[in-house]
């Protein structure tokens, strides 16, 4: 039996419709939802202008493979974070920026980062711990699909935009 834990997985980036289609099938597969403990996940459930975010409860192992395949296939950049399994594995937060390779992050369960002596030796000053942890808060872009209605600006965005 796999051990099992917790995860979630935040997505964006631009897809034409076909292969948004094609990302809902594998979001399916690995039986995420929008929400904790939700309903299958489904194609309308993505609202426009902001980044996807999944959840789920008792994944094995805390690995989603076949989604973050996707998401690197497609060079849509994610967030995502695996719990930690008792003495096996500690949790861990994996950025991709939507390209080269994802960054890996010790975190806790409340998905904070974390950094130990080998990489404060490894990183050698304050600032190079200060970028580490910069690193590791990635802001996910919205996930666009080509096609979608155009998302209004905020009311202080579109009076700067007109001076």
């Amino acid at each position: 039996m796999a051990d099992r834990v917790s995860i979630s997985f935040k997505l964006g980036g631009a897809l034409p419709p076909d292969s948004y289609l094609e990302l809902a099938d594998v979001i399916a597969a690995e039986s995420l939802s929008i929400e904790w403990d939700g309903p299958a996940f489904e194609p309308s459930h993505r609202t426009p202008g902001e980044p996807l975010e999944l959840f789920a409860n008792e994944v094995a192992w805390g690995k989603v493979e076949a989604l973050e395949t996707f998401c690197q296939n497609h060079r849509l950049p994610y967030r995502f974070w695996a719990g930690g399994f008792f003495a096996e594995w500690s949790a861990e937060r994996i950025v991709y920026r939507g390209d080269g390779t994802p960054d890996s992050f010790i975190v806790d369960e409340s998905d904070r980062v974390l950094i130990d002596r080998h990489e404060v030796e490894r990183r050698g000053s304050v600032e190079a711990v200060l970028a580490y942890f910069d690193e590791a808060e990635f802001t996910v872009p919205p996930l666009v699909v080509e096609g979608d209605p155009a998302i209004a600006a905020a009311p202080c965005e579109q009076e700067t935009a007109h001076r």
